[in-house]
């Protein structure tokens, strides 16, 4: 009786930790041949903790570990996403979704209210098809690449401010942006993440998606 009830609680564990990831943003999702995607440290991640996890999107990285799948597409702002989010999370409704785009505008375009628009957009189409998703939306990565990128300070205190202030229980803020260093953390673009940074937000994501589960379980009892 002992290893049997030992063995179911095994199975239902194994059960709770299996769920699917989709990563969306642009190319720090992506990654590219020369930067890295914070995707396979996260993967790495997974696997090391025991848990079951589909990465899915309509998009495709190869790593170390095969083809993971995403949502990242490179060179686009955050509006790219937003005019494509319903089709696109329809096909594959993740339970969890990672939201870091917030490049690709420049500092002159005063993009910071349309991007925050853009935001509420997706976040709110994602949880009319699944009510039950969990969006961690991330406060991006500083960049050395200036002006263009001058506005990311304004933008990240304003993706602080929509998630605190609002009543979405599923909608999660990660901190990406602070100790990240530019310096040592993105390749010569000032931009793209060199491995270091590529493991560092890999951790960020990881710690807050055990902590945002940990959250939805205690609500539930």
């Amino acid at each position: 009786m002992l290893l049997l009830l030992m063995s179911v609680t095994m199975v239902a564990e194994t059960q709770e930790k299996r769920f699917s990831v989709m990563g969306m943003g642009d190319s720090i999702t992506e990654g590219g041949d020369e930067f890295n995607s914070y995707l396979y440290p996260l993967w790495q991640l997974f696997q090391r903790k025991g848990y079951e996890v589909d990465f899915i999107g309509p998009r495709e990285r190869k790593t170390p570990a095969g083809v993971l799948r995403h949502c990242g597409f490179s060179g686009k702002p955050v509006e790219f996403i937003e005019v494509r989010v319903d089709s696109i999370y329809r096909l594959y409704p993740a339970d969890i979704v990672l939201l870091h785009a917030g490049h690709n505008h420049f500092a002159d375009q005063q993009p910071v209210d349309g991007m925050i628009k853009a935001y509420q957009h997706i976040i709110s189409t994602i949880h009319t098809i699944n009510p039950e998703a969990l969006v961690f939306i991330a406060q991006v990565t500083p960049s050395g690449k200036l002006p263009k990128y001058s506005y990311i300070p304004e933008l990240n205190r304003r993706i602080a401010e929509m998630v605190t202030g609002g009543a979405d229980k599923h909608l999660f803020l990660v901190d990406m942006a602070t100790g990240h260093d530019w310096r040592t953390m993105t390749i010569h673009d000032r931009v793209h993440p060199n491995q270091k940074g590529a493991k560092r937000m890999a951790k960020r994501w990881f710690k807050a998606i055990k902590k945002g589960q940990k959250s939805m379980k205690e609500r539930k009892k």
